[in-house]
């Protein structure tokens, strides 16, 4: 017999052992959350899958999420959640939608564009959405998510709007960033992150829209609590700007990747980007807190616990691209919470979760500060982790160029290498031309790693591409007399050349406008540079005369052209005109269209936090036609981050080449592939609903061009 004293304290145990598993260790049994858990480990305790069978499985349901209308899709980057058997996701269209889990049937769908289009927010065309939050209180569920620039709180049982929340259900978020509203511009991709009754969002922003993250209520929508991450007199971090009126309109220094949280001590995790302007520092002179940094928040006050900044005064564009990884490493013998932020760079900076120490160690190492740039201030030194050594290769000499094409291709790449300034990761921006590597889009992306908490073993996918950055002087239009030809030339140098090029040909994933004026009329391109569309920002900064020289430049509009352009050249409250801008995004290619840079230009690697060790790496996709040539994998662009499971499996989708595979996590054998309706530049999402497991992943393509879809394709076991 046992006496209830100890009956009570096996019950405890028995509830504890079944809820952690061995060891205390956290079980991952559902997907409640974007990336599987608020420590975002993307990481799944499900074994059903496993590497015995992964190659039996077969395609379980498939949604298409825009009914198949005929129009082309934007990029659809949503990893959904599982709720109750409820899964939730959102289309390319930004429509929210509730399925059941098992069958892809639709339970209800909410249409934001019927919605905003009747109330009095602001409206948006950006349409990006990375995924939704869920909370709920008692019969109380609802869904909270981003449409552009307004939060929205849906009825997860109903799919209607919460009309106690904001204003009717909504809440403009250009309000409550201590700026005129009517000039900022912010957009949220990146699912908020709830702690108890707050929800918190940072988002992508406008270049002169800061990128500060707040605190609303869950309930009512009402803000909070704001953390300045461009800090304000008397704040900390205020002394790394050597302007020290930069708070009043400097913008970005953004959390636009999301966010992780240590529920257990109330910490929000923020990784930031960089301050504007992306690739010229020159009138932000200094350190530039926060950005660029690992900021560890109290979630309840929004008050700094400590700061990292992983890369100082940026100019490279290297913003902490996805949230960190909560895990617990084993070190010298103890359990140590930790912080495992990775980044474009390539590198992983693994700190102390609670003080933010290094628990490897850090160093800072001299980097090239010789630059041509008037009043450009680079930073002398830049922080390396020791271990883990870097996941992506950070320098580029003649012998790293492609030698897989013909002679003249060769030739050719090799003479306009030798024009470029190359050599290391950190090398400083030039009119000449920097080869910038291991690219915008390099090392890991917004996708993020994942961790076995098992194993403490990460498994990152990265990109290596190089880019190539023009910078070119920035000329504002002349004080004297001048029409709107000349102002909206200078205008479109400023504020839109960067992406879509020079000649307006566009370039990576930015389209070329040339014959725009065919497309838009004079009224609705007015409106498109207030709203934005896609990726591109609203500029609400602009008044209406800048915004009319840029539509009379770029429509072509012959009879306005000729006017006099009457605006002044330089705001009042705004900040100065830049001394520089550059000519775009331009990747580094071979006159076919591979990358100039030898193989791999996608990998996939293994690494024991533990140690800091890499146990294995492999390349990660493939060009087909190469591949039929006999050249060995090569690895291509991959976007969306993989899944690990307590089956062995490595599930990720990401790569341009548009297969879905699973790799053995334990040697990186490939097990399964199979091609997709579209590229899924999307992490996966693991569950099980009636003992049954499935894995699903967004199909929306379009990244590079080509296929797109509307489909989410969940995959399964047959007879299960």
């Amino acid at each position: 017999m046992i006496r209830r004293g100890k009956l009570l304290l096996l019950i405890c145990f028995t509830t504890f052992y079944s809820a952690c598993g061995p060891g205390g260790a956290k079980k991952y049994t559902d997907w409640k959350v974007t990336g599987g858990s608020r420590e975002n480990v993307r990481y799944s305790s499900l074994n059903q899958i496993d590497t015995s069978n992964v190659d039996q499985l077969n395609v379980a349901w498939v949604y298409y999420s825009e009914k198949q209308d005929s129009s082309r899709y934007g990029s659809m980057q949503c990893n959904p959640i599982v709720v109750d058997n409820t899964l939730f996701g959102v289309s390319p269209k930004l429509k929210l939608f509730a399925l059941d889990a098992a069958t892809g049937v639709e339970k209800w769908s909410f249409n934001p564009a019927d919605t905003i289009a009747n109330k009095t927010w602001h409206r948006s065309s950006v349409n990006m959405n990375r995924g939704v939050a869920y909370w709920a209180d008692g019969d109380d569920k609802r869904i909270i998510y981003t449409v552009g620039s307004v939060a929205l709180c849906v009825n997860a049982q109903t799919g209607k709007l919460v009309t106690s929340f904001g204003k009717d259900g909504g809440i403009d978020l250009r309000n409550g960033l201590d700026r005129d509203s009517s000039k900022v511009f912010v957009a949220p991709t990146s699912p908020v992150m709830i702690y108890k009754d707050l929800f918190f969002l940072s988002g992508l922003v406008g270049e002169e829209t800061p990128g500060h993250i707040r605190a609303f209520d869950v309930r009512t929508g009402k803000q909070k609590w704001i953390f300045h991450t461009i800090p304000y007199p008397g704040e900390p971090g205020y002394e790394t700007w050597e302007d020290s009126t930069a708070y009043k309109y400097m913008g970005s220094t953004n959390s636009w990747s999301g966010f992780s949280l240590d529920e257990k001590r109330g910490i929000l995790y923020a990784p930031t980007g960089n301050p504007t302007n992306d690739f010229y520092g020159g009138q932000r002179r200094g350190a530039g807190l926060y950005g660029n940094c690992i900021l560890a928040l109290d979630a309840a006050t929004g008050k700094l616990i400590w700061h990292f900044q992983t890369v100082h005064h940026d100019v490279w564009d290297m913003d902490l691209s996805s949230p960190p990884v909560l895990v617990t490493i084993k070190k010298d013998g103890k359990a140590i919470d930790a912080v495992v932020q990775s980044t474009k760079t390539g590198l992983i900076f693994i700190l102390n979760r609670e003080t933010g120490e290094p628990i490897y160690p850090i160093e800072e190492r001299a980097v090239d500060t010789t630059t041509a740039l008037a009043r450009e201030q680079l930073w002398p030194t830049q922080p390396f982790p020791t271990l883990p050594k870097p996941f992506a290769r950070h320098t580029l000499t003649e012998a790293d160029l492609n030698r897989l094409v013909d002679d003249s291709s060769y030739q050719d790449i090799l003479t306009r290498f030798r024009s470029y300034r190359a050599g290391s990761i950190f090398t400083p921006p030039s009119k000449e031309g920097t080869v910038v590597f291991p690219g915008y889009d390099g090392g890991g992306e917004w996708g993020g790693p994942s961790v076995d908490p098992e194993t403490n073993v990460l498994y990152v996918n990265a990109n290596e591409m190089a880019w190539v950055l023009n910078i070119i002087d920035n000329n504002a239009p002349k004080e004297e007399k001048r029409t709107k030809l000349e102002a909206g030339a200078a205008f479109y140098n400023q504020y839109c050349m960067g992406c879509h090029g020079p000649e307006r040909m566009g370039g990576g994933d930015y389209p070329s406008i040339i014959g725009v004026e065919n497309k838009y009329n004079y009224t609705r391109f007015l409106e498109l540079l207030s709203t934005g569309r896609r990726m591109m920002p609203g500029f609400n900064n602009l008044d209406s005369l800048e915004k009319d020289a840029i539509a009379s430049f770029i429509l072509n509009i012959k009879q306005q052209q000729n006017q006099e352009y009457k605006g002044r050249n330089e705001k009042r409250d705004a900040p100065p005109r830049a001394l520089y801008g550059f000519t775009g995004y331009h990747k580094f290619l071979t006159k076919e269209g591979y990358p100039a840079i030898s193989p791999p230009w996608g990998t996939i690697s293994a690494i024991n936090l533990n140690s800091g060790e890499y146990l294995w790496k492999i390349p990660f996709g493939e060009f087909e036609e190469l591949s039929k040539k006999g050249i060995p994998e090569t690895g291509r662009e991959n976007y969306g981050g993989p899944v690990t499971t307590a089956g062995g499996i490595l599930f990720i989708g990401a790569s341009a080449d548009g297969y879905m595979r699973a790799y053995n996590k334990r040697t990186g054998a490939l097990l399964w592939k199979v091609k997709l309706p579209a590229p899924g530049v999307a992490t996966p999402a693991i569950y099980s609903i009636n003992g049954k497991q499935y894995v699903v992943i967004a199909c929306g393509g379009s990244k590079w061009g080509g296929q797109s879809s509307d489909a989410y394709v969940a995959f399964a076991l047959p007879g299960k």
